[in-house]
């Protein structure tokens, strides 16, 4: 048969095979593909005709099977239908459903009432357990009842989350539900037992600090119950630190505290009292001493130990576990305790007695080395040694607390403002000191740095700069860590004072006093004494910090804060000039005597003013910085009184002699105004031999005041002439205001067009 598993090749039955696949067949190429065709055909034949025969008998077995297997068919198909008509006439199989669900049924009872028998003998189980609970304990079986509860809390898959079931929001049975809740009254009844019966073991007596270990004691119906059997059964139910808390709170309060204390006066003494066969109870007692005699501080490591140590071999009985849940709980307020009752106060104050501090650095590492041999403390836990984590950064805690302590200096420096205590920092007289201030300032007038001129400072700047300074001075002498914190400090300190003085003094910022122009100059000194203060200590600050101190950032601050300190004074005066002057009514029917006593009631509050300013300033405020300012005020309320004058459009003759009166009235009574002015402006000028300034050139507005006062006498053609020659022009007269004034002034005529007219043309000659 192999000749019909492959396919035939017909070009392979051709004479030639070097035919293209594409090319068609000739027509006796055909033919002879057709013959040889037939003759591979019955070639074929016989093949399977000689394979049928010589496989006759298993194709003859075959047959015999297929046959047998119809006659079985067919006898089954035959039998299946008698059973079938069988039970169809007798309904059989329907009795038969019936029995298999009984039986399912009657199973299906005796399975659940299995379970529910083994989970009866489960609940009868844990009930007696739990009853056992409560025996063990009433005749002290500690170590037993705990066994029973950790395996009941395993059995009853309690778990430590706040008493929650486990069970992933499964209901479960009520009898579960109250089994567990019994397990919790029986936990919480072995917890009060086990802490009644320690608290009746270890004693504190709160009146002579003394702790008592008892090893066996009976209490109730418990006989002989020991303490090490107590601490064994808690820690098999896993509430060891629930028991020990208690004994650590004690003792801290009775033993540690006392014995950390700065005015310790006692030693502990140990006593031991052992019956005939072995130690039933164990003392720690605190022992006063003679009054002559005190304990040193530094013996306060000594004295721990010596608790600590007790601790170990009385209460946990040398046991690593108990002693480390032991330290967990007492350790952490114990090294607090240390490190404020002792530590901190041994950090020296001043930074050369930093190496004094090296014997407590040891006597530290060896007190924590002693308690990771008790096992108080974890030996690879680095958290736990905090006491030499703190001796180690000394310098940072001496730099920190010399931090604070100027911080806390320059905080209360703005205090020094209330030693004069006045209701009100105004002028009271005319003096040429500053006696509402004289509880407050400097003792001398320091210089400034980039300025010829010395100030006066209030004392506050003086003792800041004082703390700077100070603050400086130690960061060139310490280690890089201390001077980062005192160069931190000293710009701190200038930032306090910037930050607090104007609210400390807003009522006084906000009117003018001798305290504004007091801390303008403590502002303006500050900033000129900050701007030096980077090229007087960075060659000698350690070269960790001498990149990173800077000043220069905050003396322009400063700057600011005394050019708004005094822009605001003056303003302020200012507002209260020209308030003044507003009650002249714009010196209008000056030639009434109603109407000249209003005006001159004005100009004299107006003097009034001025007199104060002068009195307040000239004392406190630096000589360049006085003269600029009155020369502004003056200008100020000068130019109003001119403008006033110019904009009346009717005088009469009486009118402007009044005028001219209040002009001249209000020139003289500023005398002693003018005076202080001149003399800071001559004594300014005369140190480079310059010619002083005349106040007409300092005070704009007083050459035009004065040659308006000649005006009102002048007749219309001097006025013509002194505009045409420009004089009025280099008062700061403008066209429309000459022009307003001969109108006012003079009445309408052919001549007052006529100047009226060359006035207008000079002017308009000017601006060509």
């Amino acid at each position: 048969m192999d000749v019909l598993l492959g396919s035939i090749d017909v070009r392979e039955l051709l004479p030639t095979q070097d035919i293209e696949e594409s090319s068609p067949l000739s027509a006796p190429d055909l033919h002879l593909l057709i013959d040889r065709l037939q003759i591979r055909s019955l070639h074929i034949k016989q093949k399977v005709k000689d394979y049928i025969l010589s496989h006759q008998t298993e194709f003859s077995q075959i047959f015999t099977s297929c046959s047998d297997s119809i006659s079985k068919t067919e006898e089954i198909s035959a039998d299946l239908s008698n059973v079938v008509r069988i039970l169809s006439d007798n309904n059989i199989d329907i009795e038969i459903r019936d029995a298999s669900r009984e039986i399912c049924s009657v199973r299906k009872d005796l399975k659940e009432k299995k379970e529910l028998l083994s989970l009866v003998k489960i609940i009868v189980n844990l009930a007696e357990r739990l009853k056992l609970v409560r025996d063990d304990l009433k005749v002290g079986k500690l170590i037993n009842a705990a066994e029973l509860l950790r395996d009941l809390k395993k059995d009853l898959l309690i778990v430590d989350d706040d008493r929650k079931e486990v069970g992933g929001g499964k209901r479960e049975p009520v009898v579960f539900e109250l089994l567990r809740k019994e397990w919790f009254d029986c936990f919480d009844e072995f917890q009060e037992v086990c802490v009644r019966v320690l608290g009746n073991a270890i004693r504190f007596d709160s009146g002579n600090g003394r702790l008592r270990v008892v090893f066996k004691l009976s209490i109730e119906k418990m006989k002989d119950v020991e303490l090490l059997m107590i601490l064994r059964a808690m820690e098999v139910a896993g509430v060891l630190d629930y028991g020990l808390a208690k004994v650590a709170d004690l003792t801290v309060k009775y033993i540690i505290i006392p014995t950390v204390n700065d005015e310790c006066n006692f030693h502990l003494v140990e006593e031991l009292h052992p019956n005939s066969e072995q130690m039933d109870e164990a003392i720690l007692s605190l022992v006063v001493l003679s009054s002559d005699s005190k304990v040193e501080s530094t013996n306060i490591y000594s004295r721990l130990i010596q608790a600590i140590s007790f601790i170990h071999k009385t209460v946990c009985f040398q046991n690593g576990r108990w002693m480390m849940c032991f330290g967990r709980l007492a350790w952490p307020r114990i090294s607090d305790l240390v490190i404020s009752k002792f530590l901190s106060k041994a950090v020296p104050d001043d930074a050369s007695k930093l190496a004094e501090f090296q014997k407590i650095i040891e006597l530290t590492s060896e007190f924590e080395a002693t308690l990771k041999d008790l096992m108080f403390i974890s030996a690879t836990d680095k958290k736990d040694e905090k006491l030499s984590s703190f001796v180690q950064n000394v310098e940072v805690h001496f730099a920190a607390r010399k931090k604070k302590e100027i911080l806390a200096n320059a905080r209360n420096l703005p205090l020094l403002f209330d030693s004069s205590n006045p209701s009100d920092y105004t002028f009271r007289r005319p003096s040429l000191k500053a006696h509402e201030v004289a509880g407050i300032i400097s003792e001398n007038p320091v210089g400034l740095l980039f300025l010829p001129d010395r100030c006066i400072i209030s004392k506050a700047a003086s003792q800041l700069m004082e703390l700077v300074h100070q603050a400086l001075q130690d960061a060139c002498l310490s280690s890089a860590r201390v001077a980062v914190e005192f160069y931190h400090a000293a710009r701190d300190a200038l930032f306090l004072y910037e930050a607090i003085m104007p609210v400390k003094l807003e009522k006084q910022l906000d009117n003018v006093t001798q305290i504004a122009a007091l801390v303008h100059n403590d502002c303006l000194f500050l900033a000129q004494e900050v701007l030096g203060l980077a090229f007087e200590y960075r060659p000698d600050f350690p070269s960790y910090i001498k990149e990173q101190a800077v000043f220069v950032d905050i003396a322009p601050r400063f700057h600011q804060m005394a050019d708004e300190i005094l822009h605001k004074q003056i303003q302020l005066v200012c507002m209260n000039l020209e308030k003044a002057i507003d009650g002249a009514d714009g010196f209008q029917n000056t030639h009434q005597m109603q109407q000249y006593e209003l005006a001159k009631s004005s100009i004299d509050q107006v003097v009034f003013i001025l007199e104060k300013v002068r009195s307040i300033w000239e004392p406190l405020l630096l000589p360049s910085t006085y003269k600029s300012s009155m020369s502004s005020v003056l200008d100020f309320v000068f130019s109003i009184i001119a403008k006033d004058i110019l904009l009346l459009d009717d005088m009469a003759a009486e009118e402007t002699l009044q005028l001219q009166r209040l002009i001249y009235l209000t020139l003289e009574n500023l005398a002693s105004v003018f005076e202080s002015v001149i003399f800071v402006n001559e004594k300014e000028n005369s140190q480079d031999a310059a010619i002083p300034d005349p106040l007409d050139v300092l005070i704009p507005s007083l050459h035009k005041l004065r040659k308006l006062a000649d005006l009102l006498d002048m007749s219309l053609k001097t006025i013509t002439a002194s505009w045409e020659c420009g004089e009025l022009v280099s008062c700061g007269f403008t066209p429309s205001e000459v022009e307003n004034f001969i109108k006012a002034i003079f009445t309408d005529s052919p001549l007052r067009k006529e100047c009226l007219w060359r006035i207008e043309s000079v002017s308009l000659y000017n601006k060509i």
